[in-house]
């Protein structure tokens, strides 16, 4: 054991990343670099607006700007090193990197699963019990819902972690992505890796279909509420509340979905790779502007932060 840690310690490994493109580099360079600078502006921004706004102090935003706070933090895991490498000759990153960032991106990712699935939750509250919902949603079980998910997306990311720094790899690794991944870990190992793939498949089935599940029946009774309604304006006012939350879950399970569909073989790397830069950074930027662009209340504060800067 201590044999294969000092070993690992002295590991390289290269991202291949996208270099098998050269004369993209640059255009995607600017792509990323722009996207990259959208998400951090419009998360923190969010993050922001939720806090100075009083009207915003509601369940909903609170999680939202858990939400946001974490695709800045997930985001921020991944892209900074793959916009470098985009135009870096040297595209090594040490073992000890390599197991920080996968550790990070893995805790972000799965404290956003179970997030979204307390935002449905949320939603079945505020739509099928309205009279109730600031007793059933109280601050006491907002803050239980996030800090939840928090520490069992650490707890997950910290398993797969452990599993990780228990295989050993040879000097020099190239993983033919532009991250540190775990099934991209495994396949350059020199360990029977027969467990950690039986860990990673059960961990992640776990989260994938209990969040699912959680996120499918809330909706589920969302829909029956909605449709015994009698009033066409309560209708729209009911799919309005939860339009944009809908639209953020759909991308990002759909997705996650995606790569579970897609065969491991040689010849689908590269629907991988542009399936996951979806997932780790184009995401991340476009839910603060699903719910910004949605949300009134969110517009305004955003057209008087913006009046307040110009005039000042």
């Amino acid at each position: 054991m201590q044999l294969s840690q000092r070993n690992n310690s002295e590991v390289i490994f290269t991202l291949l990343g996208f270099s098998e493109y050269p004369e993209l580099q640059i255009p995607l360079f600017l792509i990323f670099l722009a996207i990259y600078s959208i998400t951090v502006i419009g998360n923190i921004g969010m993050v922001q607006i939720i806090r100075i706004n009083p009207k915003l102090h509601t369940p909903m935003y609170f999680f939202l700007s858990h939400l946001s706070f974490v695709d800045f933090c997930y985001s921020s895991t991944i892209a900074p090193k793959m916009i470098v490498n985009l135009y870096a000759k040297d595209r090594s990153i040490s073992f000890s990197g390599c197991m920080a960032q996968y550790f990070f991106f893995c805790a972000f990712v799965i404290t956003e699963t179970f997030l979204l699935a307390a935002m449905s939750y949320d939603r079945l509250v505020a739509i099928c019990h309205p009279l109730l919902y600031t007793a059933i949603m109280s601050q006491k079980l907002c803050t239980a819902l996030v800090v939840g998910s928090y520490a069992w997306g650490e707890a997950c990311s910290l398993i797969f972690t452990c599993s990780a720094l228990q295989l050993s790899f040879p000097d020099f690794s190239t993983i033919d992505h532009f991250f540190c991944e775990f099934s991209s870990l495994l396949s350059l190992s020199c360990s029977d890796t027969a467990v950690h793939k039986l860990l990673l498949f059960t961990l992640a089935t776990f989260n994938t279909v209990s969040t699912l599940f959680i996120i499918l029946l809330s909706y589920l009774f969302i829909l029956v509420t909605i449709l015994k309604m009698r009033s066409a304006s309560g209708r729209r006012k009911a799919f309005s509340t939860c339009a944009s939350h809908l639209t953020a879950i759909t991308i990002f399970f759909g997705t996650i979905l995606f790569l579970y569909c897609v065969p491991n073989s040689k010849n689908s790397r590269h629907t991988v790779k542009v399936a996951s830069v979806f997932y780790t950074v184009v995401i991340p930027m476009l839910n603060p502007l699903i719910y910004s662009l949605r949300n009134k209340d969110v517009r305004d504060t955003l057209k008087k932060i913006l009046a307040v800067k110009i005039f000042s």
